[in-house]
């Protein structure tokens, strides 16, 4: 085990005799005289993956191995070539006091050319040159004397030279380089047969929710669907595994922590159909767990249906922002055709037929047109959202439906007192009414003294007028209001 990269204990058992009398026996023999023992996916009963979408998963696998009894070394071979060591996790399934564990090592002096020669650094192996005149190879017997610089420095006879062009055989495969990282636990086991559950974080699997919804040619219903797009670049292929999903935002340390089982969660909630998602709470996150087993190969993105919703109640909002610093100095003309935005809303509410927490994703939203083919109309991001939430999707600016803002007047009170006069004006060039919202964003103290219409206070920096606009034709809004800054 000398020519292992990095080690740790992670358990050793210390009661009765053998324990001690399998150390006594790896001191005397040396790790040399161990034998042993390769496991590989082959071995592999059961696979199961979490994922959080923080771009990191944990790897649970459940394997039964031919192992012989004593003190041997266990390799074990087909796992994440992102894993993280500090997180590894080996137990037996097989009966207590019938396993134990020495020591654990992550191997990771993975086997590449540039690796094979530095382990041939001070030794002979041959090159091979094809000779255009004879239509052979030329062998030369060489003495690697460094690589450093990514150009091998070789001795050929008695002559140093690099960049010699040729083919370079090699005697042998050193045994430290591996095809693949690869797990080895030094253990003592007192069955033939044993079956491990094996577990460990791995970075660089990750996954999102992206939302399809299309709505109805009056934009008050809409369908929506959810899909889970995973991307595993984990450096490992899990068959069959069993999926799931944690929602969330999970603090990590740079380091890294060892994974603990928690308590059992409360009974899951249907989500996207029998063979689709299951929904339960986790700690203070949310649980998906796939109702199938599925394969997620390495360097894959796959995608799974996450939800299902036909026929969902939408809100369209078009609303005409103001700003703060509007109230603090002279302006005259703020806005002349500026944009309207328009937003889609959506009640998160059972009675919805939702009801359910929705991961952060990206919402596709998308009408037919007059001959029925659909098109694509806006998209935005929405976060974790619980359910009996608002979720509130901005879809872009509205064409036939611009506005103006004026200010009238301003006057200046002492210091930090003003009042100023504002007209606000919307024209719809639509064939319908528009329901438009002014969004009048206020800093300090602040009090309407005149309005042309009511006004309804929001919180203590904003208020909004609501007012209808005829079709092809406009709406004016004036108000004065008075302002405290200091």
């Amino acid at each position: 085990m000398h020519d292992l990269l990095s080690h740790r204990h992670v358990r050793v058992r210390r009661r009765g005799a053998p324990f001690f009398l399998a150390a006594a026996l790896v001191a005397a023999s040396g790790a040399a005289d161990v034998p042993t023992k390769k496991s590989a996916s082959g071995d592999r009963e059961d696979v199961s993956i979490t994922v959080y979408n923080q771009n990191f998963g944990l790897v649970r696998e459940v394997r039964e191995i031919d192992i012989g009894t004593g003190a041997l070394n266990l390799e074990f071979r087909d796992v994440a070539s992102r894993l993280q060591p500090q997180t590894v996790h080996i137990k037996s399934l097989s009966g207590e006091g019938n396993f134990e564990v020495l020591e654990q090592n992550y191997r990771y002096d993975l086997l590449t050319p540039s690796k094979l020669l530095e382990k041939y650094v001070g030794k002979q192996l041959r090159v091979y040159r094809y000779n255009k005149t004879t239509g052979k190879d030329d062998r030369f017997e060489a003495k690697v004397l460094s690589v450093a610089g990514g150009s091998p420095v070789l001795q050929i006879d008695n002559e140093i030279t690099y960049g010699f062009n040729g083919r370079f055989a090699f005697p042998s495969l050193p045994t430290s380089l591996i095809p693949k990282p690869t797990l080895v636990w030094l253990i003592n086991s007192k069955r033939a047969k044993q079956k491990v559950e094996v577990t460990y974080l791995t970075r660089q699997i990750n996954w999102s929710a992206d939302y399809v919804m299309v709505i109805n040619a009056r934009d008050t219903r809409g369908a929506l669907n959810g899909w889970v797009t995973l991307k595993n670049n984990s450096g490992a292929t899990y068959t069959n595994a069993k999926l799931k999903l944690v929602a969330g935002d999970v603090q990590r340390v740079a380091s890294g922590r060892s994974w603990r089982d928690g308590a059992p969660p409360p009974p899951a909630a249907p989500m996207g159909g029998e063979a689709g998602f299951k929904q339960e709470s986790l700690f203070e996150y949310h649980l998906y767990s796939l109702q199938r087993a599925t394969t997620v190969a390495e360097k894959e993105q796959k995608q799974v249906n996450l939800l299902t919703a036909p026929k969902i109640k939408l809100n369209k909002k078009l609303i005409f922002f103001g700003a703060r610093h509007y109230y603090r100095g002279r302006y005259g003309q703020v806005q002349s055709n500026q944009k309207v935005g328009v937003y889609l809303d959506i009640v998160n509410s059972k009675a919805n037929g939702l009801g359910m927490p929705l991961p952060k994703g990206t919402v596709r939203v998308y009408k037919a047109d007059k001959s029925g083919a659909k098109q694509f109309v806006g998209e935005d991001n929405i976060d974790h959202t619980p359910r009996d939430e608002k979720v509130r999707i901005k879809m872009g600016n509205a064409f036939d439906v611009v506005g103006s803002r004026k200010q009238m007047s301003w006057k200046k009170f002492g210091s930090c007192t003003y009042e100023s006069t504002w007209e606000v004006e919307v024209r719809n060039h639509k064939d319908e009414t528009a329901t438009v919202e002014l969004f009048e964003p206020v800093g300090g103290d602040w009090k309407i003294m005149q309005s042309s219409q009511k006004h309804k206070k929001l919180d203590a920096h904003t208020f909004t007028f609501t007012v209808k606009v005829p079709k092809n034709g406009k709406k004016k809004v004036t108000y004065r209001v008075r302002t405290r800054w200091c």
